[in-house]
């Protein structure tokens, strides 16, 4: 799929991996449309840009509609990247005591990683369903964001892993549900990325992440996300499949 002059959808958008997705998309010519929280930074990200943005909870379907429906005047929408979440509670199972952890928390990060992907996936694919047909054979195309804690989380991921698992988990059978449509789905695994979250670490503290990825030794850049999820968008033999984006890294016990 040709990325110039589609329009897309991307959230998160304002900051992180959603910024450098919405630069990335920017730089090829889509018309752009960033989704964040009205606390966000998504109002800056898009005047630097020359996008679009509306604040939008994803759990929120009514905003995220409006965001959507956004991205539809602009254009027929044919692109989302979906990088909006929040990190995991760092809750082990029992504490200190011996005690069960909340459930609330736990209930808590699924809902806003996994139910709001989810709920991103499916208005998405709504609109995309109304499109043309592209000559290449697409409709449209949709990447989500999951972890490489998805398959190696540390001790105290055990709500963030399950969520982002459970994004590795639907990838494939919605690209397989959606295949119908013409709506291809794939998903990101990044591994250690140089975003604000790593940010707030001592530098001593990211050096010693860097040192642990096996090639090349050092945090990955926000732009080689952009750079992925667009090829993701572009590639239409690219469906189903999640892509480690992570140096060969595979996270320890803690």
């Amino acid at each position: 799929m040709q990325l110039s002059g589609v329009s897309a959808l991307v959230t998160g958008g304002g900051s992180g991996l959603g910024y450098a997705s919405a630069a990335a998309l920017v730089a090829r010519g889509a018309r752009v449309v960033i989704a964040d929280l009205p606390s966000s930074k998504g109002s800056e990200a898009a005047e630097q840009l020359g996008a679009t943005f509306v604040a939008a909870d994803i759990l929120d379907s009514a905003a995220l509609t409006s965001a959507l429906d956004a991205a539809v005047a602009a254009g027929p929408l044919r692109a989302v990247v979906h990088c909006a979440g929040r990190g995991g509670d760092r809750l082990r199972i029992l504490d200190r005591e011996g005690n069960a952890n909340s459930l609330d928390s736990f209930e808590a990060v699924l809902r806003t990683n996994l139910a709001g992907s989810y709920n991103v996936l499916r208005l998405a694919a709504e609109r995309m369903a109304r499109n043309d047909v592209l000559a290449d054979g697409d409709r449209g195309a949709v990447v989500l964001t999951a972890s490489a804690a998805a398959f190696d989380g540390q001790i105290g991921q055990t709500s963030y892993s399950a969520s982002k698992a459970g994004v590795h988990g639907m990838t494939l059978v919605a690209a397989r549900d959606l295949a119908s449509k013409q709506i291809r789905v794939n998903t990101i695994a990044p591994g250690l990325f140089d975003t604000a979250m790593l940010g707030r670490l001592e530098q001593e503290v990211r050096d010693r992440l860097a040192a642990g990825v096996p090639h090349p030794h050092r945090l990955g850049s926000p732009d080689e996300y952009g750079r992925m999820a667009c090829e993701l968008l572009e590639n239409t033999y690219v469906n189903g499949e999640t892509v480690r984006l992570d140096g060969a890294l595979r996270m320890a016990p803690r």
